[in-house]
């Protein structure tokens, strides 16, 4: 080779090696401007199937911590949190609640609501009977909701029968596979025993914790709500065998003993009148609201009915004009004490308050409580009309007539209020009348009555929990949830 041609290959080279240098920095600066942190956001989405390389050892490189964005800032509310609630035709729903921060709001008769300073992350609850419960999260812009229709088709499940892993199974199979969406459940049964740990001050010093007490009842009720069901906490509120034993002072005393007065069950009743069981029963129903209960359904929320009434001794005297508010009072306090917690309230009365204009010598009159329910739960039982009613004198051969007049003058008599009608209904042996078995037609004629009559639901009862499946529709043909 000439010195001419080494000489020009060897500035070829020179000027091959500087062109490569000169890459090599233009890539190292755009890779320091991409990596350094800069006062700008940048959002890059990087579409590749491995994870994105760490940058600390660029960080490190460069001597410089690393600047991580800022999460961005939680919504909250403002001072003054205002909007309306509307049903599915776009109507406004006057009454409905809205709870937040421990407080429930009603909405006036444009469904419209104010809440002024709100707790800024608390969730917004809206509900009202008949309808699905909405929560909204915080935000800065006026709210609309609208809410669902809710029917109720539930199945009842006895202080045992919740706890026996058999039959809890064998009704949830059943509300798989058919229109039930719904249990009623024995928190506090017949007898005044807790199904649960209670930490109710008063129920432990008393005895309540039950014998039957379900160990891991969060992780049922955990089930349940994935389940889909809506869950009803049944509390025996006045017909309490635990209590008045280990209170006699809080009980019905009976004037030929001394003791505890009882019923035919041979169990004992605590006193109405006494405000101490009122907040006794309010505890017990604010603890289910906490284990997640959508509904409190109070039983025997009135005076006693049978045993040797004569020799029954209370606090105050009993008679017309002091019965009714004893319970409208009861119910009261415990509508005032359970709403701001998000539960709906219910009271299961009889039958035959739907006919009667008195307080059916029981302390129960459609007009007086249905200021403080949410839900009216008749025990429609066509058994349970031993004189029939108007038109129908026989009421085990008339079950449709029986459920749609009791259920249609309810809603009649309580038409002021916001009040909705959700009956039991009888799925068990006649004991009154002929002892028919009350079967599918039967069954389906209590549907059908409560339906026609404009109830939202309906609710089965069988002390055995053994309940006929032949008369639920499947819910594959019937689109049900």
């Amino acid at each position: 080779m000439s010195d001419e041609h080494t000489s020009s290959k060897g500035r070829r080279n020179i000027l091959d090696g500087g062109y490569t240098a000169g890459l090599l920095i233009v890539a190292i600066l755009a890779g320091y401007g991409l990596l350094a942190p800069s006062g700008r956001a940048r959002a890059t989405t990087l579409a590749r199937p491995y994870p994105v390389p760490s940058p600390a050892p660029v960080a490190e490189y460069l001597g410089r911590p690393i600047e991580r964005a800022p999460e961005p800032p939680r919504a909250s509310w403002p001072k003054m949190v205002s909007g309306q609630i509307l049903d599915a035709s776009r109507a406004p729903l006057e009454g409905a609640s809205v709870v937040i921060g421990g407080s429930e709001h009603r909405a006036d008769t444009e469904g419209r609501f104010t809440v002024e300073a709100p707790p800024p992350d608390a969730p917004l609850l809206i509900k009202r009977p008949g309808f699905e419960k909405a929560t909204v999260a915080p935000t800065r812009d006026t709210i609309e909701v609208v809410l669902k229709p809710q029917v109720i088709k539930a199945a009842y499940l006895t202080y045992y029968g919740i706890g026996d892993k058999g039959i809890r199974s064998r009704v949830l199979e059943l509300a798989a596979r058919t229109e039930l969406n719904a249990v009623v459940i024995d928190v506090k049964g017949d007898r005044g025993w807790i199904v649960y740990r209670t930490e109710v001050p008063g129920a432990l010093a008393v005895g309540a914790q039950g014998p039957a007490t379900l160990k891991d009842f969060d992780g049922l009720m955990t089930d349940l709500k994935s389940r889909g069901i809506y869950t009803i906490a049944r509390i025996v509120t006045f017909k309490d065998n635990i209590l008045a034993n280990a209170r006699p002072d809080l009980a019905i005393i009976d004037t030929r003993t001394g003791k505890p007065w009882i019923d035919n069950e041979k169990l004992a009743w605590v006193d109405p009148f006494r405000e101490e069981v009122w907040n006794y029963n309010v505890a017990i129903a604010r603890e289910a609201a906490g284990k997640g209960f959508d509904e409190i359904q109070f039983d025997y929320v009135r005076f006693p009915t049978d045993g040797r009434l004569s020799a029954a001794k209370y606090s105050a005297r009993n008679n017309k004009d002091t019965r009714l508010p004893a319970i409208a009072g009861f119910l009261e306090r415990a509508r005032t004490a359970l709403g701001p917690l998000g539960v709906f309230v219910a009271a299961d009365v009889f039958g035959y308050t739907a006919f009667n204009e008195n307080d059916t010598d029981i302390g129960q009159r459609i007009e007086e409580l249905a200021p403080h329910l949410d839900y009216f739960c008749p025990m429609v039982y066509p058994s349970g009309y031993h004189k029939g009613i108007p038109g129908f004198r026989n009421p085990v051969q008339n079950p449709y007539e029986v459920v749609h007049e009791s259920v249609r003058l309810i809603r009649q008599r309580a038409s002021h209020t916001r009040v909705r009608v959700r009956p039991w209904i009888q799925d068990f042996r006649d004991y009154a009348f002929d002892r028919r078995i009350f079967g599918v037609p039967e069954i389906r004629a209590q549907i059908k009555g409560a339906d026609d009559a404009g109830a939202v639901g309906w609710m089965l009862w069988n002390p055995r929990n053994d309940y006929t499946a032949g008369a639920l529709r499947q819910k594959e043909a019937h689109g049900t949830k």
